[in-house]
């Protein structure tokens, strides 16, 4: 198969993805990727330059301090440490928002509002 034969047709017209459309994308990945509710997720979008440029204010899952007091391993099974985990989540959320939304995004920031503890490490 070619590269044109992939590609699909252009057609004339407009198309628009409502602000609405996009934070609720924007909160369904960043709730997926931090392992949290989607209704805790909070985004706001901002102009940078021409692209945009997307604010999420969420909790993150964290282990139990019982489960990492017996077994301090358990930091890893999570992912590393919160502050390791939104460093790497930024480009995670980053890439799928604008694949999913055809959007150009400049930056994610992410302020981590609370935890929430769980019993399940990542799964990926």
């Amino acid at each position: 198969m070619t590269a044109a034969a992939a590609a699909p047709q252009r057609l004339a017209g407009h198309n628009r993805i409502s602000t609405q459309a996009l934070t609720s994308t924007a909160c369904a990945v960043a709730a997926e990727v931090l392992r949290v509710p989607v209704r805790e997720v909070r985004a706001s979008w901002s102009d940078d330059a021409g692209l945009l440029a997307l604010s999420l204010a969420t909790p993150i899952a964290i282990p139990s301090l019982h489960r990492v007091a017996a077994d301090p391993a358990a930091v890893e099974m999570f992912g590393g440490s919160v502050e390791d985990r939104v460093h790497r989540a930024k480009g995670v959320i980053l890439e799928r928002v604008a694949q999913l939304s055809g959007s150009r995004l400049s930056r994610v920031d992410i302020r981590v509002t609370g935890a929430r503890v769980s019993e399940r490490g990542r799964t990926q």
